[in-house]
């Protein structure tokens, strides 16, 4: 397991969705997740400390775990199938660990509120963690466990590629210059 933090919230210039990017603390990879536009708007209403004047959605989450007498202790992505991400909100109550199934999105919302850690299984690292090149700035693709191409001649199957299309797309269109600065307003 991973410890994982926001890095940002960005949005594509090409379909104008957003993805949240989650730094793992104790290196330079990165973990994009594509996240809605209520999601990221929750995230970044709190990482900002605006105040709203109605409680959102994971504002009452959060009070009713508390009025439970719960707390968050943890947020954990931990699996990642045909492109689709799933976590888990780890609550702590009467001495108990209750874990819940949850999108990451509404997960972090969460964590960002509780002030609750993000960790992400070791696997979905692997299959989803991006590195960059501290040459060019421009993500690489790690070496994927099973393969047998050498880093000088990846070769990746057509489909991982058409699987990684819109991902591919996306990372190549990001300003890479600002990554792992803090960003103004998020």
């Amino acid at each position: 397991m991973q410890e994982l933090t926001i890095d940002s919230i960005r949005v594509s210039p090409m379909n104008y969705q957003r993805v949240v990017i989650l730094k793992e603390k104790d290196s330079d990879r990165y973990l994009p997740i594509w996240i809605g536009p209520s999601e990221a708007d929750a995230i970044a209403v709190k990482l900002q400390d605006l105040s709203v004047p109605r409680p959102l959605t994971h504002d009452l989450l959060g009070t009713v775990i508390d009025t439970l007498g719960a707390e968050v202790s943890h947020i954990l992505v931990n699996d990642l199938e045909n492109d689709t991400f799933y976590a888990k909100i780890v609550i702590k109550v009467e001495g108990k660990t209750q874990e819940i199934n949850s999108r990451p999105s509404d997960a972090m919302a969460l964590a960002v509120r509780s002030k609750a850690p993000i960790f992400a299984e070791d696997s979905v690292m692997d299959k989803a963690g991006v590195l960059l090149d501290k040459e060019t700035g421009k993500p690489m693709i790690p070496d994927r466990p099973g393969q047998t191409e050498t880093p000088d001649s990846p070769e990746v199957n057509e489909e991982e590629l058409r699987r990684m299309s819109a991902f591919t797309d996306f990372i190549n269109d990001l300003d890479l210059d600002d990554f792992g600065k803090p960003q103004a307003g998020v």
